[in-house]
């Protein structure tokens, strides 16, 4: 059985923050800490070592595979701060028109700093994954 390896823990979001090298990348974590709260009305929870993420959802695949994960979050890597959305939702592209500097993955936007993204489209992105993952995991 395949064991998830990215759980919710106790770990504290604010001391993860604070040990950020980068001063830059630690402000700016800070700045996407009160936009994901204040968006989504969630406390913020470790989710492995190195994501913070925003609620939970189950979900389970049609192969069986299932497990938790957090609606929406973020990690303030080395190179770049990855901010983690729902898969599988195609209205995601038309809002990254807008969202400013930024490469796209699969279920991750990367960004370098707060500075080079539209937040009020980040903003936008938060609910549109919160609302998609709400319609397509209902039973939460």
């Amino acid at each position: 059985m395949y064991e998830l390896k990215t759980k919710q823990t106790d770990n504290s979001v604010l001391e993860f923050i604070e040990n950020v090298d980068n001063p830059k990348k630690r402000e700016d974590a800070y700045k996407l800490l009160d936009i994901f709260t204040d968006t989504t009305g969630h406390e913020a929870k470790m989710w492995g070592p190195t994501i913070i993420g925003f609620g939970a959802y189950h979900y389970k695949y049609e192969s069986g595979h299932e497990g938790d994960a957090p609606l929406v979050g973020f990690s303030p890597r080395k190179a770049k701060i990855s901010l983690y959305f729902a898969t599988g939702n195609t209205e995601r592209e038309a809002l990254l028109k807008d969202f400013g500097k930024h490469t796209a993955g699969k279920a991750c936007v990367y960004i370098n700093k707060v500075a080079d993204i539209d937040t009020e489209v980040l903003k936008a992105l938060i609910n549109q994954s919160v609302d998609f993952l709400k319609k397509t995991y209902p039973n939460q």
